[in-house]
């Protein structure tokens, strides 16, 4: 397992939080999540042989959010 923090841009509310948490905590090989507003991240720990920092960073991009 690794883990990575993800810079976030575009969240502004809880519900924002909820719906970053919600894409992660759904994609195959994510262990664990913790999204925080402010400073506005998400901290995800994950299997790199099942999923890649870049697929994460996608997948928040889908929902709606800017990911780096």
């Amino acid at each position: 397992m690794e883990t990575t923090t993800i810079k976030i841009t575009g969240m502004s509310c809880g519900g924002c939080t909820a719906s970053v948490t919600k894409v992660l905590s759904e994609t195959p090989g994510v262990a664990k999540v913790e999204v925080q507003l402010s400073p506005g991240q998400a901290t995800v720990t994950y299997d790199p042989a099942k999923v890649t920092r870049e697929a994460l960073c996608a997948a928040i991009g889908d929902a709606g959010f800017e990911a780096e």
